[in-house]
């Protein structure tokens, strides 16, 4: 599965996951200071339970890393997934 790398503003940013046209996945955060703040996640029903929310946020810790960015968890998945292992601890803001 391969997300789309998207610039929604200047400083809002996105990984997606289209098919067909459709929008079935995608995780979104501003960036403001070096620190992205994980704003949204959606997956579409058609693919949850299949790990599609955990591939995005993972997406976006690498994207993190890779650009020496720390992430702000404010949505509730990423919230959820800070507080449920300690992968992210090195890009915790």
């Amino acid at each position: 599965m391969d997300f789309k790398f998207a610039e929604k503003s200047p400083n809002h940013f996105a990984y997606e996951y289209e098919q067909d046209g459709e929008k079935l996945a995608i995780i979104e955060w501003n960036l403001r200071n070096g620190i992205m703040d994980m704003t949204h996640t959606y997956v579409s029903d058609t693919l949850r339970g299949q790990g599609v929310a955990k591939k995005l946020l993972d997406q976006a810790a690498d994207y993190a890393r890779e650009n020496h960015y720390k992430m702000n968890p404010l949505c509730s998945y990423v919230v959820a997934s800070f507080e449920k292992s300690n992968a992210y601890d090195d890009i915790k803001a």
